[in-house]
């Protein structure tokens, strides 16, 4: 290893031991908690055909900014967005223990990936606070219907649903099998709660990866069918599974898991290994 990399890695170890990091990064769950709760109440109201909003993460940021004091808060919560993405950036950087093994380099890549999604809800909420079109669906589809004038694009955005129908698998089964609980300090867990929060994991984690893998398969399917409407990520996903009368009964069941992972994530905000 080349000492400019031994000192990059120094320094991003110091300064991942900051306690201000920390106690901001803390705070950040709490936000991120927030935001998940509010777009489980949006989903179960697709689901109940009585919301036209986003169903997405920028959907709740709305939401929120609607609401009294809900622009300060939102403010709050990019800060501690912002500082979550900071503490993944270094993780990816130093990684957990130093090892170099294939499991050690994947989990400093998705603490890299971790840091572009915490930045990039980050930034949706203070375009809110800024009255901005924050649409994260808008976005997508105003993306993909460019990429799909050309035949490269539509094959470009078909293998973006592919990845993501991928991603969504991994996470469901990243909650399925529990991997999540090697990212907290369960022996620090009372008794009597250390299983419910495991279980709101297990199903916070599941349920976005079915709503994930459905957008990816829309994704698809507005590459084949050349229709950029179908390529708004969970917006069109939930939108989609509400049209139908067995995907209201599975919309029902993913907000609430959506709503396990914001209480999840309150849990994170003490009991994670940071």
């Amino acid at each position: 290893m080349s000492s400019t990399t031994s000192n990059v890695k120094y320094h991003a170890s110091r300064a991942a031991d900051s306690k201000p990091l920390e106690f901001l990064a803390r705070g950040g769950f709490v936000g991120y908690g927030i935001i998940h709760l509010l777009f489980a109440w949006i989903a179960l109201q697709v689901a109940l055909g009585s919301s036209g909003k986003e169903s997405d993460q920028s959907g709740a940021l709305q939401e929120l900014a609607s609401r009294p004091f809900g622009k300060t808060l939102l403010v709050i919560i990019a800060i501690g967005l912002f500082a979550m993405a900071l503490w993944q950036l270094f993780e990816a950087v130093v990684g957990e223990s130093g090892e170099r093994t294939k499991s050690a380099i994947a989990e400093r890549v998705i603490s890299g990936i971790r840091a572009v999604l915490y930045v990039y809800l980050g930034w949706i909420a203070i375009k809110v606070v800024q009255g901005a079109n924050a649409s994260m669906g808008d976005n997508s589809e105003s993306k993909s219907a460019g990429l799909m004038q050309s035949g490269g694009g539509r094959f470009l955005v078909g293998l973006v649903g592919v990845v993501v129908v991928g991603v969504g698998i991994g996470i469901f089964v990243y909650g399925f099998k529990r991997k999540f609980t090697k990212h907290l300090n369960t022996q620090q867990m009372p008794q009597t709660t250390r299983q419910p929060i495991i279980r709101l994991g297990m199903g916070g984690y599941m349920a976005k990866g079915v709503a994930y893998a459905i957008a990816g398969i829309l994704f698809v399917t507005a590459a084949a069918t050349f229709d950029p409407n179908k390529a708004r990520g969970l917006d069109a996903a939930l939108k989609t599974l509400a049209g139908h009368p067995w995907g209201v009964w599975l919309l029902g069941l993913i907000a609430l898991g959506i709503a396990a992972f914001g209480v999840y994530c309150m849990a994170q905000a003490k009991y994670r290994k940071i």
